[in-house]
């Protein structure tokens, strides 16, 4: 790392930050930035020991990876203004250096970009020569996660009573499904064989998988990733059979349990102090009533003279998470979503949410509203903030993981949940539902758990969505300071600060509707570059270097945005969590300082090839070793009492109470969310007035014998007329290759369209 740096001191460094400057000396480490401000001197009116404590300079620390984005601005040396470096952390942290010298000036530029960016190995982070300090040492955070010990505490274990699922080991050497953990929990009633082909049908043998267990009713949350249907239909028996055994692995009662179809569809008495239904259904948004009975009145028609039982799993639900459009035009690439005439045992409700690009775009929006924080105290820009759309992409990711959280707690049903590739809105959906349905992962070990288990073990791509090796696209210089330009650090979507290049990457990417390649379509797999054929052929061809450098178009808040979603639930159950909102934040910080080895890479096996827990420190060791700074004062213990309202084990958000998590983004309470106007109100749109369905997070329901979505419901026939006109049709309903009308005048605006065509890209 030394032989990056062309220089390592620098004094007389003038800071701009939070509107103060200030002046510094720096130095440049191998893994940090260092700015120290000289001690003020003693005033003579205070005492030798006082005096003493306020001589200590002050030291800043800023983590080379932490730098999101970098402008130099050099100047002529005979012009007499000094250059200037800019960065934007990740921690939307924003800082002017002003260096006299240009010369020291470019070394500085250049040493932190080859710090930064130019490593070549994930192996030449911090996290790899860091030595963490004796607290941190007593404590071994790589033992708190034991899948045996967690599926064990869910119920789940060889020894145990069978309650449906068993441990399988098809993956142990990560053969099967290099992305998944080693051991899958599967229904009992299906084979490894019976996986082995159910894998060939999903995207990456990510195979419909358990992932929670519900301790009073026994309803399961299991995830996987899409189906390869294609335009053509596929099926396959094995998945099909999966999936059935999964929504079917509760215990049954049999003949003799049923009641008489006279008798009331009371839930059953062993799961009635779950429900809570006195309090829960009392704090249903009209949102929320209004997708529970979509999907209560889509559910399949009854097969047999038996009457259905309240909690009898009637409401079985496989989640897509994509917008319905984005999934029917994943099939045009053989892949998509599950055909329901094959799955009449369940019923398949769409998600409006975004993927991984419109994400990224949206907090670049945030970040240009909030970037002047260093030059300047005024508050960001409220308008800007609510063009953003990020408040509404959280409060999608509660919606979801609410109507998730209901189905599996109050309607006693399975659930089953997938986006693409199953690793980035599955895992939000999936962690946010089990916050939301268990108490034990509001605890500091049970969320520790939760993180290992649903984002670490079941392979997000944390190495990918982060950027840990940074881009050179990230850094730029501008060469205009003296013709007055401003500096624009705020990022964007492709982390360029050339403002007309954005212009035109802009206009290019929101008007360009027509002549829309394979590729666009594509991209809304959560790995576009992967999936290409071109990617496969290369791949071989690639360097190490190669595979692990930053790819900027698939980096993505996704984590980020699963820390905000559990701050409004921490926000609004104040009570409820062991951990308080600086635990979320700090987390975040590590997830991109670098520092530990918990979050590097992209899944268990290179994690393993790689020796992280032998060769770095984990992050649960920092936190663990500082607990009392991370405790909720107010936390009531974990105590649950279904019978009285603030400590039911079930939690369901108010969607209405979204907010701004201002101390994330280095903000006050009220310049984030301080008095709301109707300037901001229009962008933020309805929220408890009578939205149907397109407008909640519910974009589509979809049963073997109906669908409905965009407020609108068709029949589908019995004769099953060909799929690949319907599919057909319903793609060149999405506008792909339509610019312009037949007499070429621009087509009318639909807004469907213009959201598909932004989802695309």
């Amino acid at each position: 790392m030394a032989d990056k740096l062309r220089i390592t001191k620098v004094e007389q460094v003038q800071v701009l930050a939070g509107g103060e400057i200030s002046s510094v000396t720096l130095h440049l480490t191998p893994h940090h930035l260092i700015l120290v401000k000289a001690a003020a001197p003693p005033s003579p009116q205070h005492s030798p020991k006082k005096a003493a404590t306020k001589s200590r300079p002050q030291e800043s620390w800023i983590a080379y990876p932490m730098i999101a984005f970098c402008t130099f601005r050099p100047t002529p040396h005979a012009s007499g203004l000094w250059s200037s470096i800019r960065i934007r952390g990740r921690d939307f942290k924003f800082v002017t250096l002003n260096i006299e010298d240009s010369k020291k000036a470019k070394d500085v530029y250049e040493s932190i970009k080859g710090a930064t960016c130019r490593l070549g190995s994930v192996e030449k982070l911090h996290a790899f020569v860091y030595d963490p300090p004796p607290p941190e040492k007593k404590i071994s955070g790589w033992e708190i996660y034991d899948a045996k010990a967690e599926w064990k505490r869910q119920g789940i274990s060889d020894k145990g009573v069978d309650r449906g699922w068993r441990i399988s080991k098809i993956n142990v050497d990560y053969g099967f499904s290099p992305t998944y953990p080693a051991l899958l929990p599967v229904p009992s009633s299906i084979s490894d064989n019976t996986l082995n082909y159910a894998g060939r049908y999903r995207s990456r043998a990510r195979i419909p998988a358990l992932t929670y267990l519900h301790p009073v009713n026994n309803c399961s949350i299991t995830r996987s990733s899409q189906p390869l249907a294609g335009l053509r239909g596929n099926r396959s028996i094995q998945d099909e059979k999966l999936v059935s055994a999964c929504f079917s692995a509760s215990a049954q009662p049999d003949d003799s349990e049923y009641p008489s179809s006279t008798q009331s569809r009371a839930s059953p008495t062993s799961s009635q102090p779950d429900l809570g239904l006195a309090s829960t259904e009392g704090e249903l948004s009209e949102t929320e009533r209004l997708e529970d009975e979509l999907i209560s009145s889509s559910t399949m028609e009854v097969l047999s003279d038996k009457p259905h039982v309240y909690g009898a799993q009637q409401h079985n639900l496989i989640v897509d998470a994509r917008p319905t459009v984005n999934a029917l035009a994943m099939q045009a690439v053989g892949l998509g979503s599950e055909n329901m005439d094959h799955y009449k045992f369940a019923t398949k409700a769409y998600l409006g949410i975004d993927n991984i690009h419109v994400m990224r775009d949206s907090l670049s929006k945030v970040v240009e509203a909030i970037k002047d924080s260093d030059i300047s105290k005024l508050p960001p820009n409220r308008e800007q903030l609510a063009k953003s759309g990020w408040i509404k992409h959280i409060t999608g990711l509660l919606d979801g993981a609410a109507l998730i959280a209901r189905q599996v707690g109050i309607q006693h049903s399975h659930v089953l949940i997938h986006c693409s590739d199953g690793w980035d809105r599955t895992s939000q959906l999936s962690a946010l539902s089990q916050i939301l349905l268990d108490p034990y992962y509001r605890t500091i070990e049970g969320f520790i758990v939760l993180v290992e288990k649903d984002w670490l073990a079941y392979g997000h791509m944390f190495q990918h969505r982060s950027g840990f090796l940074n881009s050179e696209k990230w850094f730029s210089v501008q060469n205009d300071a003296l013709a007055g330009s401003a500096i624009q650090p705020g990022g964007n979507g492709d982390g360029r600060g050339d403002a007309i290049e954005n212009a035109l990457l802009s206009a290019k990417r929101f008007f360009n509707k027509s002549n829309q390649s394979q590729d666009a379509i594509e991209s809304d797999s959560e790995l576009a570059y992967e999936d290409s054929p071109k990617a496969k052929k290369s791949a071989t061809k690639d360097t190490q270097a190669e595979k692990e450098a930053t790819k900027p178009k698939e980096t993505s808040p996704v984590f980020h945005q699963f820390l905000d979603a559990t701050y409004q639930l921490l926000y609004q159950f104040p009570t409820r969590f062991e951990f308080n909102e600086r635990f979320l934040r700090r987390l975040l910080y590590h997830l991109y300082s670098c520092q530990y080895g918990t979050f590097l890479y992209n899944n268990e096996k290179s994690r393993l090839d790689a020796r992280v827990q032998e060769r770095t420190a984990s992050v649960w060791s920092y936190f663990l070793s500082r607990r009392a700074e991370f405790t909720n004062k107010d936390w009531d213990g974990g105590e649950i009492d279904d019978h009285f309202k603030g400590k039911e084990r079930l939690m369901l958000p108010r969607l209405d109470k979204t907010r701004w998590w201002s101390e994330v983004f280095n903000r006050s309470d009220l310049d984030m969310n301080g008095p709301t106007n109707t300037a901001t109100d229009r962008y933020l749109g309805p929220r408890e007035d009578s939205l149907r369905v397109g407008h909640g997070v519910l974009t589509g329901v979809e049963t073997a014998h109906t669908a409905a979505g965009a407020g609108t419901t068709r029949q589908v026939s019995n004769e099953n007329p060909g799929r690949i006109a319907s599919l057909r049709e319903g793609i060149a309903g999405l506008g792909i290759g339509i610019g312009r009308g037949n007499s070429g005048t621009k087509s009318p605006n639909n807004p469907t369209k213009e959201a598909m065509a932004v989802e695309m890209q």
